[in-house]
């Protein structure tokens, strides 16, 4: 390489490195003006430990989340528990979201973003404001259009598009406009999306009876041991009950969840729990779970309220070759078990001041006929009688000759008597030949009449 070629390569390297020098202070100065670098948390100084109501909005849409006696609460839902996971999940995000893009967007661009608030209807986002035990506002989010990433046919994922983030707007002293890679699609003034959907459960099932509005429709099933088979309690004579179509009953409630609550307000004529059906299952922990099902709504959801009771034992009975050296153990075990199941009677009871919709698939054993659970009686096939083959060596059968209906006449198993057949005409003789010569007959006599 000569000198003139070690100059212009220099030179080329110097123009270069002053490009991506220009490009570089460019692009920081434009992650400053929206906010910082990337990576840099969204909002650093996310004020988690203090809040105490959330408020999500979408154009007139709100929903409060109230921090109550230590429980998070849903206010338009009277102020039924809230689930945890779903709020602490928020807030943990909103904390540690970081940016993975800072456009440089002004005003006049928010609406292409979705970053309106709600109040402006068309093109706006989802308001969040975090507040603290007084109501005053500590933080506001603005979610705005999802961002999206186009799939390719050859993708995992299938063509098409699908969010991977979110077009922010941070409402503070100076707005800031940011991509986070959560597209937070959950984050919705929807009530009950934010309920706590634990419930009831019954466990080791041994009895379940259903008293329905119909009473021929009621039954009992019951089982002698955990795991057993069930078998129907009240069986009648010439009652053919099959155990394979009561297997999904021994599961009924063991996993329950609803979809929604009703208004404490709302009339038991209303729901359809004025008249209900009747559901009594026993455990065999001695926990008694009453359960009504009353109408259906329009989304096939179904009225339900539960009522529970438990005799729970308070005294362990000693085994018969239980020794001294395991009796401390076994004492602890079972108060530990006692305690479990004055929690869970404790936490269950406080089911009873509510009435839920439940979706139809949970409660679906429990609207069962009494019929359903016996054998489909089958219909006697008569027994076809196999064709006769046709000889045909054998002379054919002479056919059978129909009887002649004559008009007005009914015809009769008895065949009509044979016509009588026509008689020949007789061909005409010859007159015989009158002698003149011979007497003429006498003429006979009349017989006088007596008087």
């Amino acid at each position: 390489m000569n000198r003139k070629q070690l100059t212009l390569l220099s030179v080329l390297v110097v123009v270069l490195g002053g490009l991506g020098l220009l490009l570089y202070n460019r692009q920081s100065a434009s992650w400053q003006a929206s906010g910082g670098p990337l990576g840099q948390k969204l909002v650093p100084d996310f004020p988690m430990n203090d809040i105490a109501q959330i408020t999500i909005t979408q154009t007139t849409t709100n929903l409060n989340l109230v921090k109550q006696d230590d429980l998070w609460r849903v206010k338009e839902r009277w102020n039924y528990p809230a689930n945890f996971s779903e709020v602490s999940d928020l807030l943990r995000k909103m904390w540690e979201l970081k940016v993975v893009q800072a456009p440089k967007v002004g005003p006049s661009q928010y609406g292409r973003l979705e970053l309106l608030t709600p109040d402006k209807g068309t093109n706006s986002g989802t308001l969040l404001d975090f507040k603290d035990k007084g109501g005053k506002t500590l933080q506001t989010v603005l979610l705005g259009k999802k961002y999206v990433r186009s799939g390719e046919s050859s993708s995992q994922f299938g063509s098409g598009d699908w969010p991977v983030g979110r077009y922010v707007l941070v409402q503070s002293s100076e707005p800031t406009v940011a991509v986070v890679s959560d597209p937070l699609s959950d984050v919705e003034p929807k009530p009950d999306r934010w309920l706590n959907k634990d419930f009831f459960k019954v466990e080791k099932l041994r009895s379940i009876s259903v008293v329905s509005t119909n009473a021929t429709n009621s039954w009992k099933l019951a089982r002698d041991t955990e795991g057993g088979d069930l078998k129907l309690a009240d069986k009648n004579e010439g009652e053919e009950f099959e155990t394979s179509k009561a297997s999904s009953v021994g599961y009924a409630l063991s996993s329950p969840s609803f979809n929604d609550i009703v208004s404490p307000e709302t009339k038991p004529e209303e729901t359809g729990l004025a008249q209900p059906l009747v559901a009594t299952l026993e455990t065999f922990d001695n926990f008694t779970y009453t359960v009504k099902v009353g109408g259906k709504t329009g989304d096939d959801n179904y009225h339900l309220q539960v009522s529970v009771k438990a005799d729970i034992n308070q005294q362990r009975t000693p085994g018969k070759d239980e020794k001294p050296e395991d009796k401390e153990k076994l004492d602890k075990e079972f108060q530990e078990k006692v305690t479990k199941q004055e929690d869970k009677l404790k936490q269950e009871q406080a089911y009873e001041k509510w009435a839920y919709l439940v979706s139809k698939w949970t409660i679906d054993p429990l609207l069962k006929d009494r019929k359903d659970f016996f054998a489909e009686k089958k219909e006697e096939k008569k027994e076809e009688k196999p064709e006769e083959k046709k000889d045909e060596t054998a002379a054919p059968k002479p056919e059978e000759k129909k009887p002649i209906i004559f008009d007005g006449i009914t015809p009769t198993t008895n065949p009509p008597p044979p016509l009588p057949e026509a008689k020949k005409e007789e061909k005409p003789t010859e007159a015989p030949k009158v002698d003149k010569d011979a007497p003429k007959p006498p003429a006979p006599e009349t017989k006088k009449e007596d008087k």
